[in-house]
């Protein structure tokens, strides 16, 4: 594309400089091809008037409806062509100058542009592509100087008294083998090779795509299959696991001794007030497995017994345990099974009636420190154990720092919280003892 570049943007250039009023006396001067003056019958210096009464005579004798010869209409088309030159002072000057100078060579741009403009679509296209075909031919070959002659000037600048090595061994061979431009490689040659590989490749191309979208839409087919299958399956698990829940909830439930998780005991520091109860760290207690059958009446015991001692009271399990003679994971884990049930005991038609929740306030919030999880709980235990009071530097910094997600006033506010709670539940149960001493 580059040559036919260079090609085209002289002539392009040189067609610039002639407009078209000195095109049109060319083509007409080589139309004609006569002296323009002879054919109307007046010299070259005469007026206006004169040329055209010379044309109107001429008209009248030349007209193909009065002259019978065969190139009648060619004779008046020039003799017409010759007036439209010479009526106008530009173009009679233009033709002048033509007539004292001749003609431009035939070598240069303006003859090509004067004939090339003339030329039809097909007749341009032909010619394009000659070009095209030319300028392809010739680069291939200069691509292929430049690569020989690169090669050579590398062999010739590694010395001939050197021992040939292995890359210059290569390079020689790479030089020997290098393949020469053909007359193949360009256009004529490569397009119908193009449209016959098109034709001969096209059915395999389809036939690949209709594989490949066979082969998709059967792994499709398997997934959705699949995805069936396993949706069939969750539903009878799920049907049988509902029939099981239903022949289970007509009879009184009885359940087996069993081991139950170890739960952790909870810890509490006091805070540093001086009124506060110093609440001693309690051992924790080893589980003891019994392998008891819980009856109707140990659920309601254990619920009653729930209900007496709320969360936060002192030893809460240890208590409901030593009330209940059963050991304290066992008794928890059958308290979180009646939570979930909503503390409804078997035989039971409806759940009891739930106490009215109280409202956790904002107030209530910032005094308890926020919602506090079991594991910031249990941080908490043990940076109190960690960090004693009388210790050095900020304790409730080192504090708020063991306890992921809190601060050092929410710390501090949980524990005056929990310390309150605990003095209040103390206070409950010695109002009982002070009655019957009484």
């Amino acid at each position: 594309m580059r040559s036919e570049v260079f090609i085209l943007f002289p002539l392009i250039l040189c067609a610039a400089a002639w407009d078209d009023d000195d095109l049109e006396v060319f083509d007409v001067v080589e139309e004609v091809n006569q002296n323009f003056y002879e054919v109307l019958g007046v010299s070259q210096d005469a007026p206006q008037s004169e040329i055209k009464t010379a044309f109107k005579k001429l008209t009248l004798k030349l007209h193909p409806d009065k002259n019978k010869s065969p190139d009648a209409d060619v004779q008046f088309r020039n003799l017409v062509s010759v007036h439209n030159i010479l009526k106008d002072p530009g173009k009679r000057e233009k033709y002048n100058e033509v007539l004292k100078n001749g003609l431009p060579n035939w070598r240069s741009a303006v003859y090509y542009y004067r004939h090339v403009r003339k030329m039809g679509l097909a007749e341009g296209s032909i010619i394009l592509f000659i070009l095209i075909t030319l300028g392809q031919y010739a680069v291939g070959w200069a691509a292929y100087a430049e690569k020989r002659y690169t090669a050579e000037q590398i062999l010739s600048s590694r010395g001939k008294k050197q021992r040939k090595s292995g890359f210059d061994t290569g390079l020689a061979e790479i030089l020997e083998n290098l393949p020469k431009p053909s007359i193949k490689d360009t256009l004529p040659f490569q397009i119908p090779r193009a449209i016959w590989w098109s034709i001969t490749v096209l059915p395999a191309t389809v036939m690949e795509l209709k594989r490949k979208k066979k082969e998709m839409d059967e792994e499709a087919k398997r997934k959705k299959k699949k995805e069936e299958e396993e949706e069939r399956l969750r539903l009878q698990r799920e049907e049988a696991m509902a029939e099981a829940r239903a022949a289970a909830g007509g009879a009184a439930r009885r359940r087996r001794g069993f081991v139950p998780p170890e739960r952790e005991s909870c810890l509490l520091d006091p805070i540093d007030d001086g009124d506060a109860p110093v609440v001693k760290p309690v051992a924790p207690v080893v589980p003891v497995v019994t392998g008891g059958l819980w009856t109707d009446d140990d659920l309601a015991e254990l619920v009653r017994l729930v209900k007496k001692y709320p969360p936060g009271a002192e030893a809460r399990w240890e208590r409901i345990a030593e009330a209940m003679g059963r050991a304290v994971p066992e008794v928890t884990h059958m308290a979180a099974k009646l939570k979930d049930n909503c503390y409804r005991l078997p035989e039971q038609e409806e759940p009891p009636p739930e106490a009215p929740k109280k409202v956790k306030t904002r107030k209530t919030e910032e005094t308890s420190g926020g919602n506090w999880a079991q594991s910031q709980q249990k941080a908490l235990e043990a940076a109190l154990a960690k960090y004693p009071k009388g210790g050095a530097g900020d304790r409730w910094q080192k504090i708020a720092a063991a306890v992921p997600g809190k601060t050092k006033e929410e710390c501090m506010q949980r524990c005056k919280y929990l310390s309150e709670m605990l003095k209040k539940q103390k206070q409950k149960e010695e109002e009982p003892k002070e009655d019957q001493e009484e």
